[in-house]
């Protein structure tokens, strides 16, 4: 009887461990932890999206006035033929809005002319490595994204940018459960409109997918991006809640 009373409690002790163990690695991630890596990856102090915008937009400025001359034409010192590709690099570090953020970023501009061989459109691709601490959430991440800005002729009043942006990398949630693992976000950009001179963004819209494992499980979100002209995007989880973004420190709330 000792010895079947010792094999019960015995079958209990071990059952209890295995609950244990099965618990500390099922962490998933939740809705507001997808909206973070979301929202870094929208945000202009985490090399989002709302940075690579700026960045093409800067470049594109120069050729809708007073900039580069196209096919050497002209007095001024930069030069890009109609079809030709340059590239440029920068690296970005520093603090901001409790955020602390160190990349690379290299982009090259292929210069597109309409039948008058004046600028029409540029043809931008990125790529970008780095890291980025927030309140909630740090991430390290590589990044590739394509993306087409047009408006460049003079008497165009927006700049319109459409394309894509994807991050993959790990991450480390700093609220609730707490999960860690890695990540692959994809966001989709259409009609991303950016006034002139200030290349301000006023309106647009996209979509993303963000997919990876938390601890052992697998996580899957899906969503759209609305940007709403006041340095703010809505984000909807798709079968889950709504957040407003602010484009600069990536902070969120719930709407």
């Amino acid at each position: 009887m000792k010895t079947l009373k010792l094999s019960i409690v015995l079958l209990l002790l071990l059952g209890v461990f295995s609950c244990k163990k099965d618990n500390s690695t099922s962490v998933s991630l939740t809705t507001d932890q997808a909206a973070d890596m979301a929202a870094s990856a929208l945000s202009s102090n985490s090399g989002g999206v709302a940075s690579m915008t700026d960045n093409i937009s800067a470049n594109a400025a120069t050729f809708s006035s007073n900039g580069p001359s196209v096919n050497s034409v002209g007095v001024a010192t930069v030069h890009q033929a109609c079809g030709t590709t340059v590239t440029d690099s920068a690296t970005f570090s520093g603090t901001n809005s409790s955020v602390t953020y160190s990349y690379f970023a290299k982009y090259s501009h292929t210069l597109n002319c309409n039948s008058q061989e004046q600028p029409d459109n540029i043809a931008n691709a990125l790529t970008y490595n780095g890291s980025f601490s927030g309140p909630r959430i740090s991430t390290t991440a590589n990044c590739t994204a394509n993306a087409t800005i047009a408006g460049l002729t003079q008497n165009a009043t927006n700049f319109v940018i459409n394309g894509e942006y994807k991050r993959a990398g790990t991450f480390e949630s700093k609220v609730g459960n707490k999960a860690t693992g890695n990540s692959n976000l994809d966001i989709v950009l259409t009609n991303v409109t950016l006034s002139k001179p200030e290349r301000t963004i006023v309106s647009g819209s996209g979509t993303f997918t963000l997919s990876g494992v938390a601890g052992k499980v697998t996580y899957n979100y899906t969503g759209t991006i609305t940007f709403n002209g006041d340095g703010t995007a809505t984000l909807n989880v798709t079968g889950g809640s709504s957040y407003t973004v602010n484009l600069g420190s990536g902070g969120w709330i719930k709407r």
